[in-house]
């Protein structure tokens, strides 16, 4: 690529030359017509002195001679600047023959080089080629002495055989790989039964974690709610033979949850020894305390007929415990209590204007057809 570029360097440089001698050859056709000239202005110039025309042709003849002088005069100059340019051209064409003179030196010595390296590669494939013939070799000898070797070794292996103790050898060889491989996996089963124990007792760890912070959220949530249910109990409750009832989980009976109310220092069951309206009341109870620890987030509080097989003191004392809870929950935006009752002293009791603006009857029309119609706030 390089040659390449130098003789086409070269060849730009000839056509310079070419370009730079055309005005020389131009300035010396000039020249030689102008010498050709020169006769006949001076004879021109020698008749009309000789002849003697009048004024005016004399005047005449002066302004085309001072013509042909200013001419000659511009031609002149032309000349000595076509000279001086000529002396430039000849000195451009000196250095450029000498710029070639050189470049094509270089081209002589590019061409050496290319020679060189040219055979240089043909010198290196043949040591390339020569290389991995003498690894080859190496190769094939150190194979032929393995060869010998392993020929020699199964030789004597042979020899070996044919004594007393390698009678039977395969299946001797046969009895122990089972003997190794049953071992062998009889060793991975019992590294997966001591990994899957190990599993076992960490997973026993976290589940005995999880039941300890299970117990021990049940038993906080279980004395919140036993605390508030013997604040409603007591005040709710007007007899006198129950001081409050509680809520205690029986860890032999696992899990199932019993029902006790205390009278002076004794702890006795509910079950069976308690009338319908204490089961009642102590339901409403116990369900308002739960609606109290757990219903925070969801204060919708359902009640359906609460006054039942409650005696008038009870139920006042019910009503006057929903009312507080309604003061208690008024700055709740998502409280909601709904109660349906057939028992109109109980909603009145309940119904106050400054908890609601309505409360809904419902009644049944002659199709005994439900009509439900909403009613003013008792006054």
């Amino acid at each position: 690529m390089q040659l390449v570029g130098v003789l086409a360097h070269v060849k730009a440089e000839k056509d310079a030359i070419d370009v730079l001698l055309q005005p020389v050859e131009t300035i010396n056709r000039i020249w030689q017509e102008m010498e050709n000239l020169k006769p006949q202005i001076e004879d021109l110039e020698y008749k009309l002195d000789s002849r003697g025309q009048g004024v005016r042709s004399m005047e005449e003849i002066q302004l085309q001679i001072n013509s042909l002088q200013n001419k000659r005069e511009s031609l002149s100059a032309d000349v000595e600047n076509l000279r001086e340019e000529q002396k430039f051209l000849n000195s451009d064409l000196s250095n450029i023959q000498m710029r070639w003179h050189a470049l094509r030196e270089e081209k002589l010595k590019a061409s050496s080089i290319l020679h060189k390296v040219k055979k240089a590669e043909e010198d290196l494939v043949i040591l390339v080629e020569e290389k991995d013939q003498i690894e080859l070799d190496e190769k094939m000898n150190r194979c032929h002495g393995t060869l010998s070797v392993y020929q020699s070794n199964i030789s004597k292996y042979k020899i070996d055989l044919k004594h007393a103790q390698y009678n039977d050898i395969d299946k001797r060889y046969f009895n122990q790989l089972i003997q190794l491989k049953t071992t062998e996996m009889a060793n991975k089963d019992l590294d997966r039964y001591y990994n899957a124990l190990d599993n076992a007792g960490f997973l026993l760890d976290k589940l005995f974690s999880v039941t300890r912070a299970l117990m021990r959220f049940h038993t906080m949530k279980m004395e919140e709610i036993n605390k508030i249910i013997k604040e409603l109990w007591q005040q709710t409750y007007r007899g006198q033979d129950i001081d409050y009832i509680s809520i205690h989980s029986d860890s032999e009976g696992a899990g199932s949850r019993s029902y006790s109310y205390r009278t002076g220092e004794t702890e006795l069951e509910m079950r069976g020894r308690c009338s319908a309206g204490q089961k009642v009341l102590a339901s409403l109870i116990i369900r308002l305390a739960l609606a109290e620890t757990f219903c925070l987030n969801c204060g919708i509080l359902a009640l359906d007929e609460p006054t039942t097989n409650l005696d008038g003191p009870n139920a006042e004392s019910l009503a006057a415990a929903l009312v507080r809870i309604m003061e208690d929950r008024k700055g709740q935006e998502n409280f909601q209590l709904i109660v349906i009752t057939h028992d109109e002293r109980f909603a009145q009791l309940i119904g106050q204007r400054q908890h609601a603006e309505k409360y809904y009857r419902v009644t049944k029309d002659e199709h005994q057809h439900s009509i439900i119609e909403a009613q003013e706030i008792f006054d």
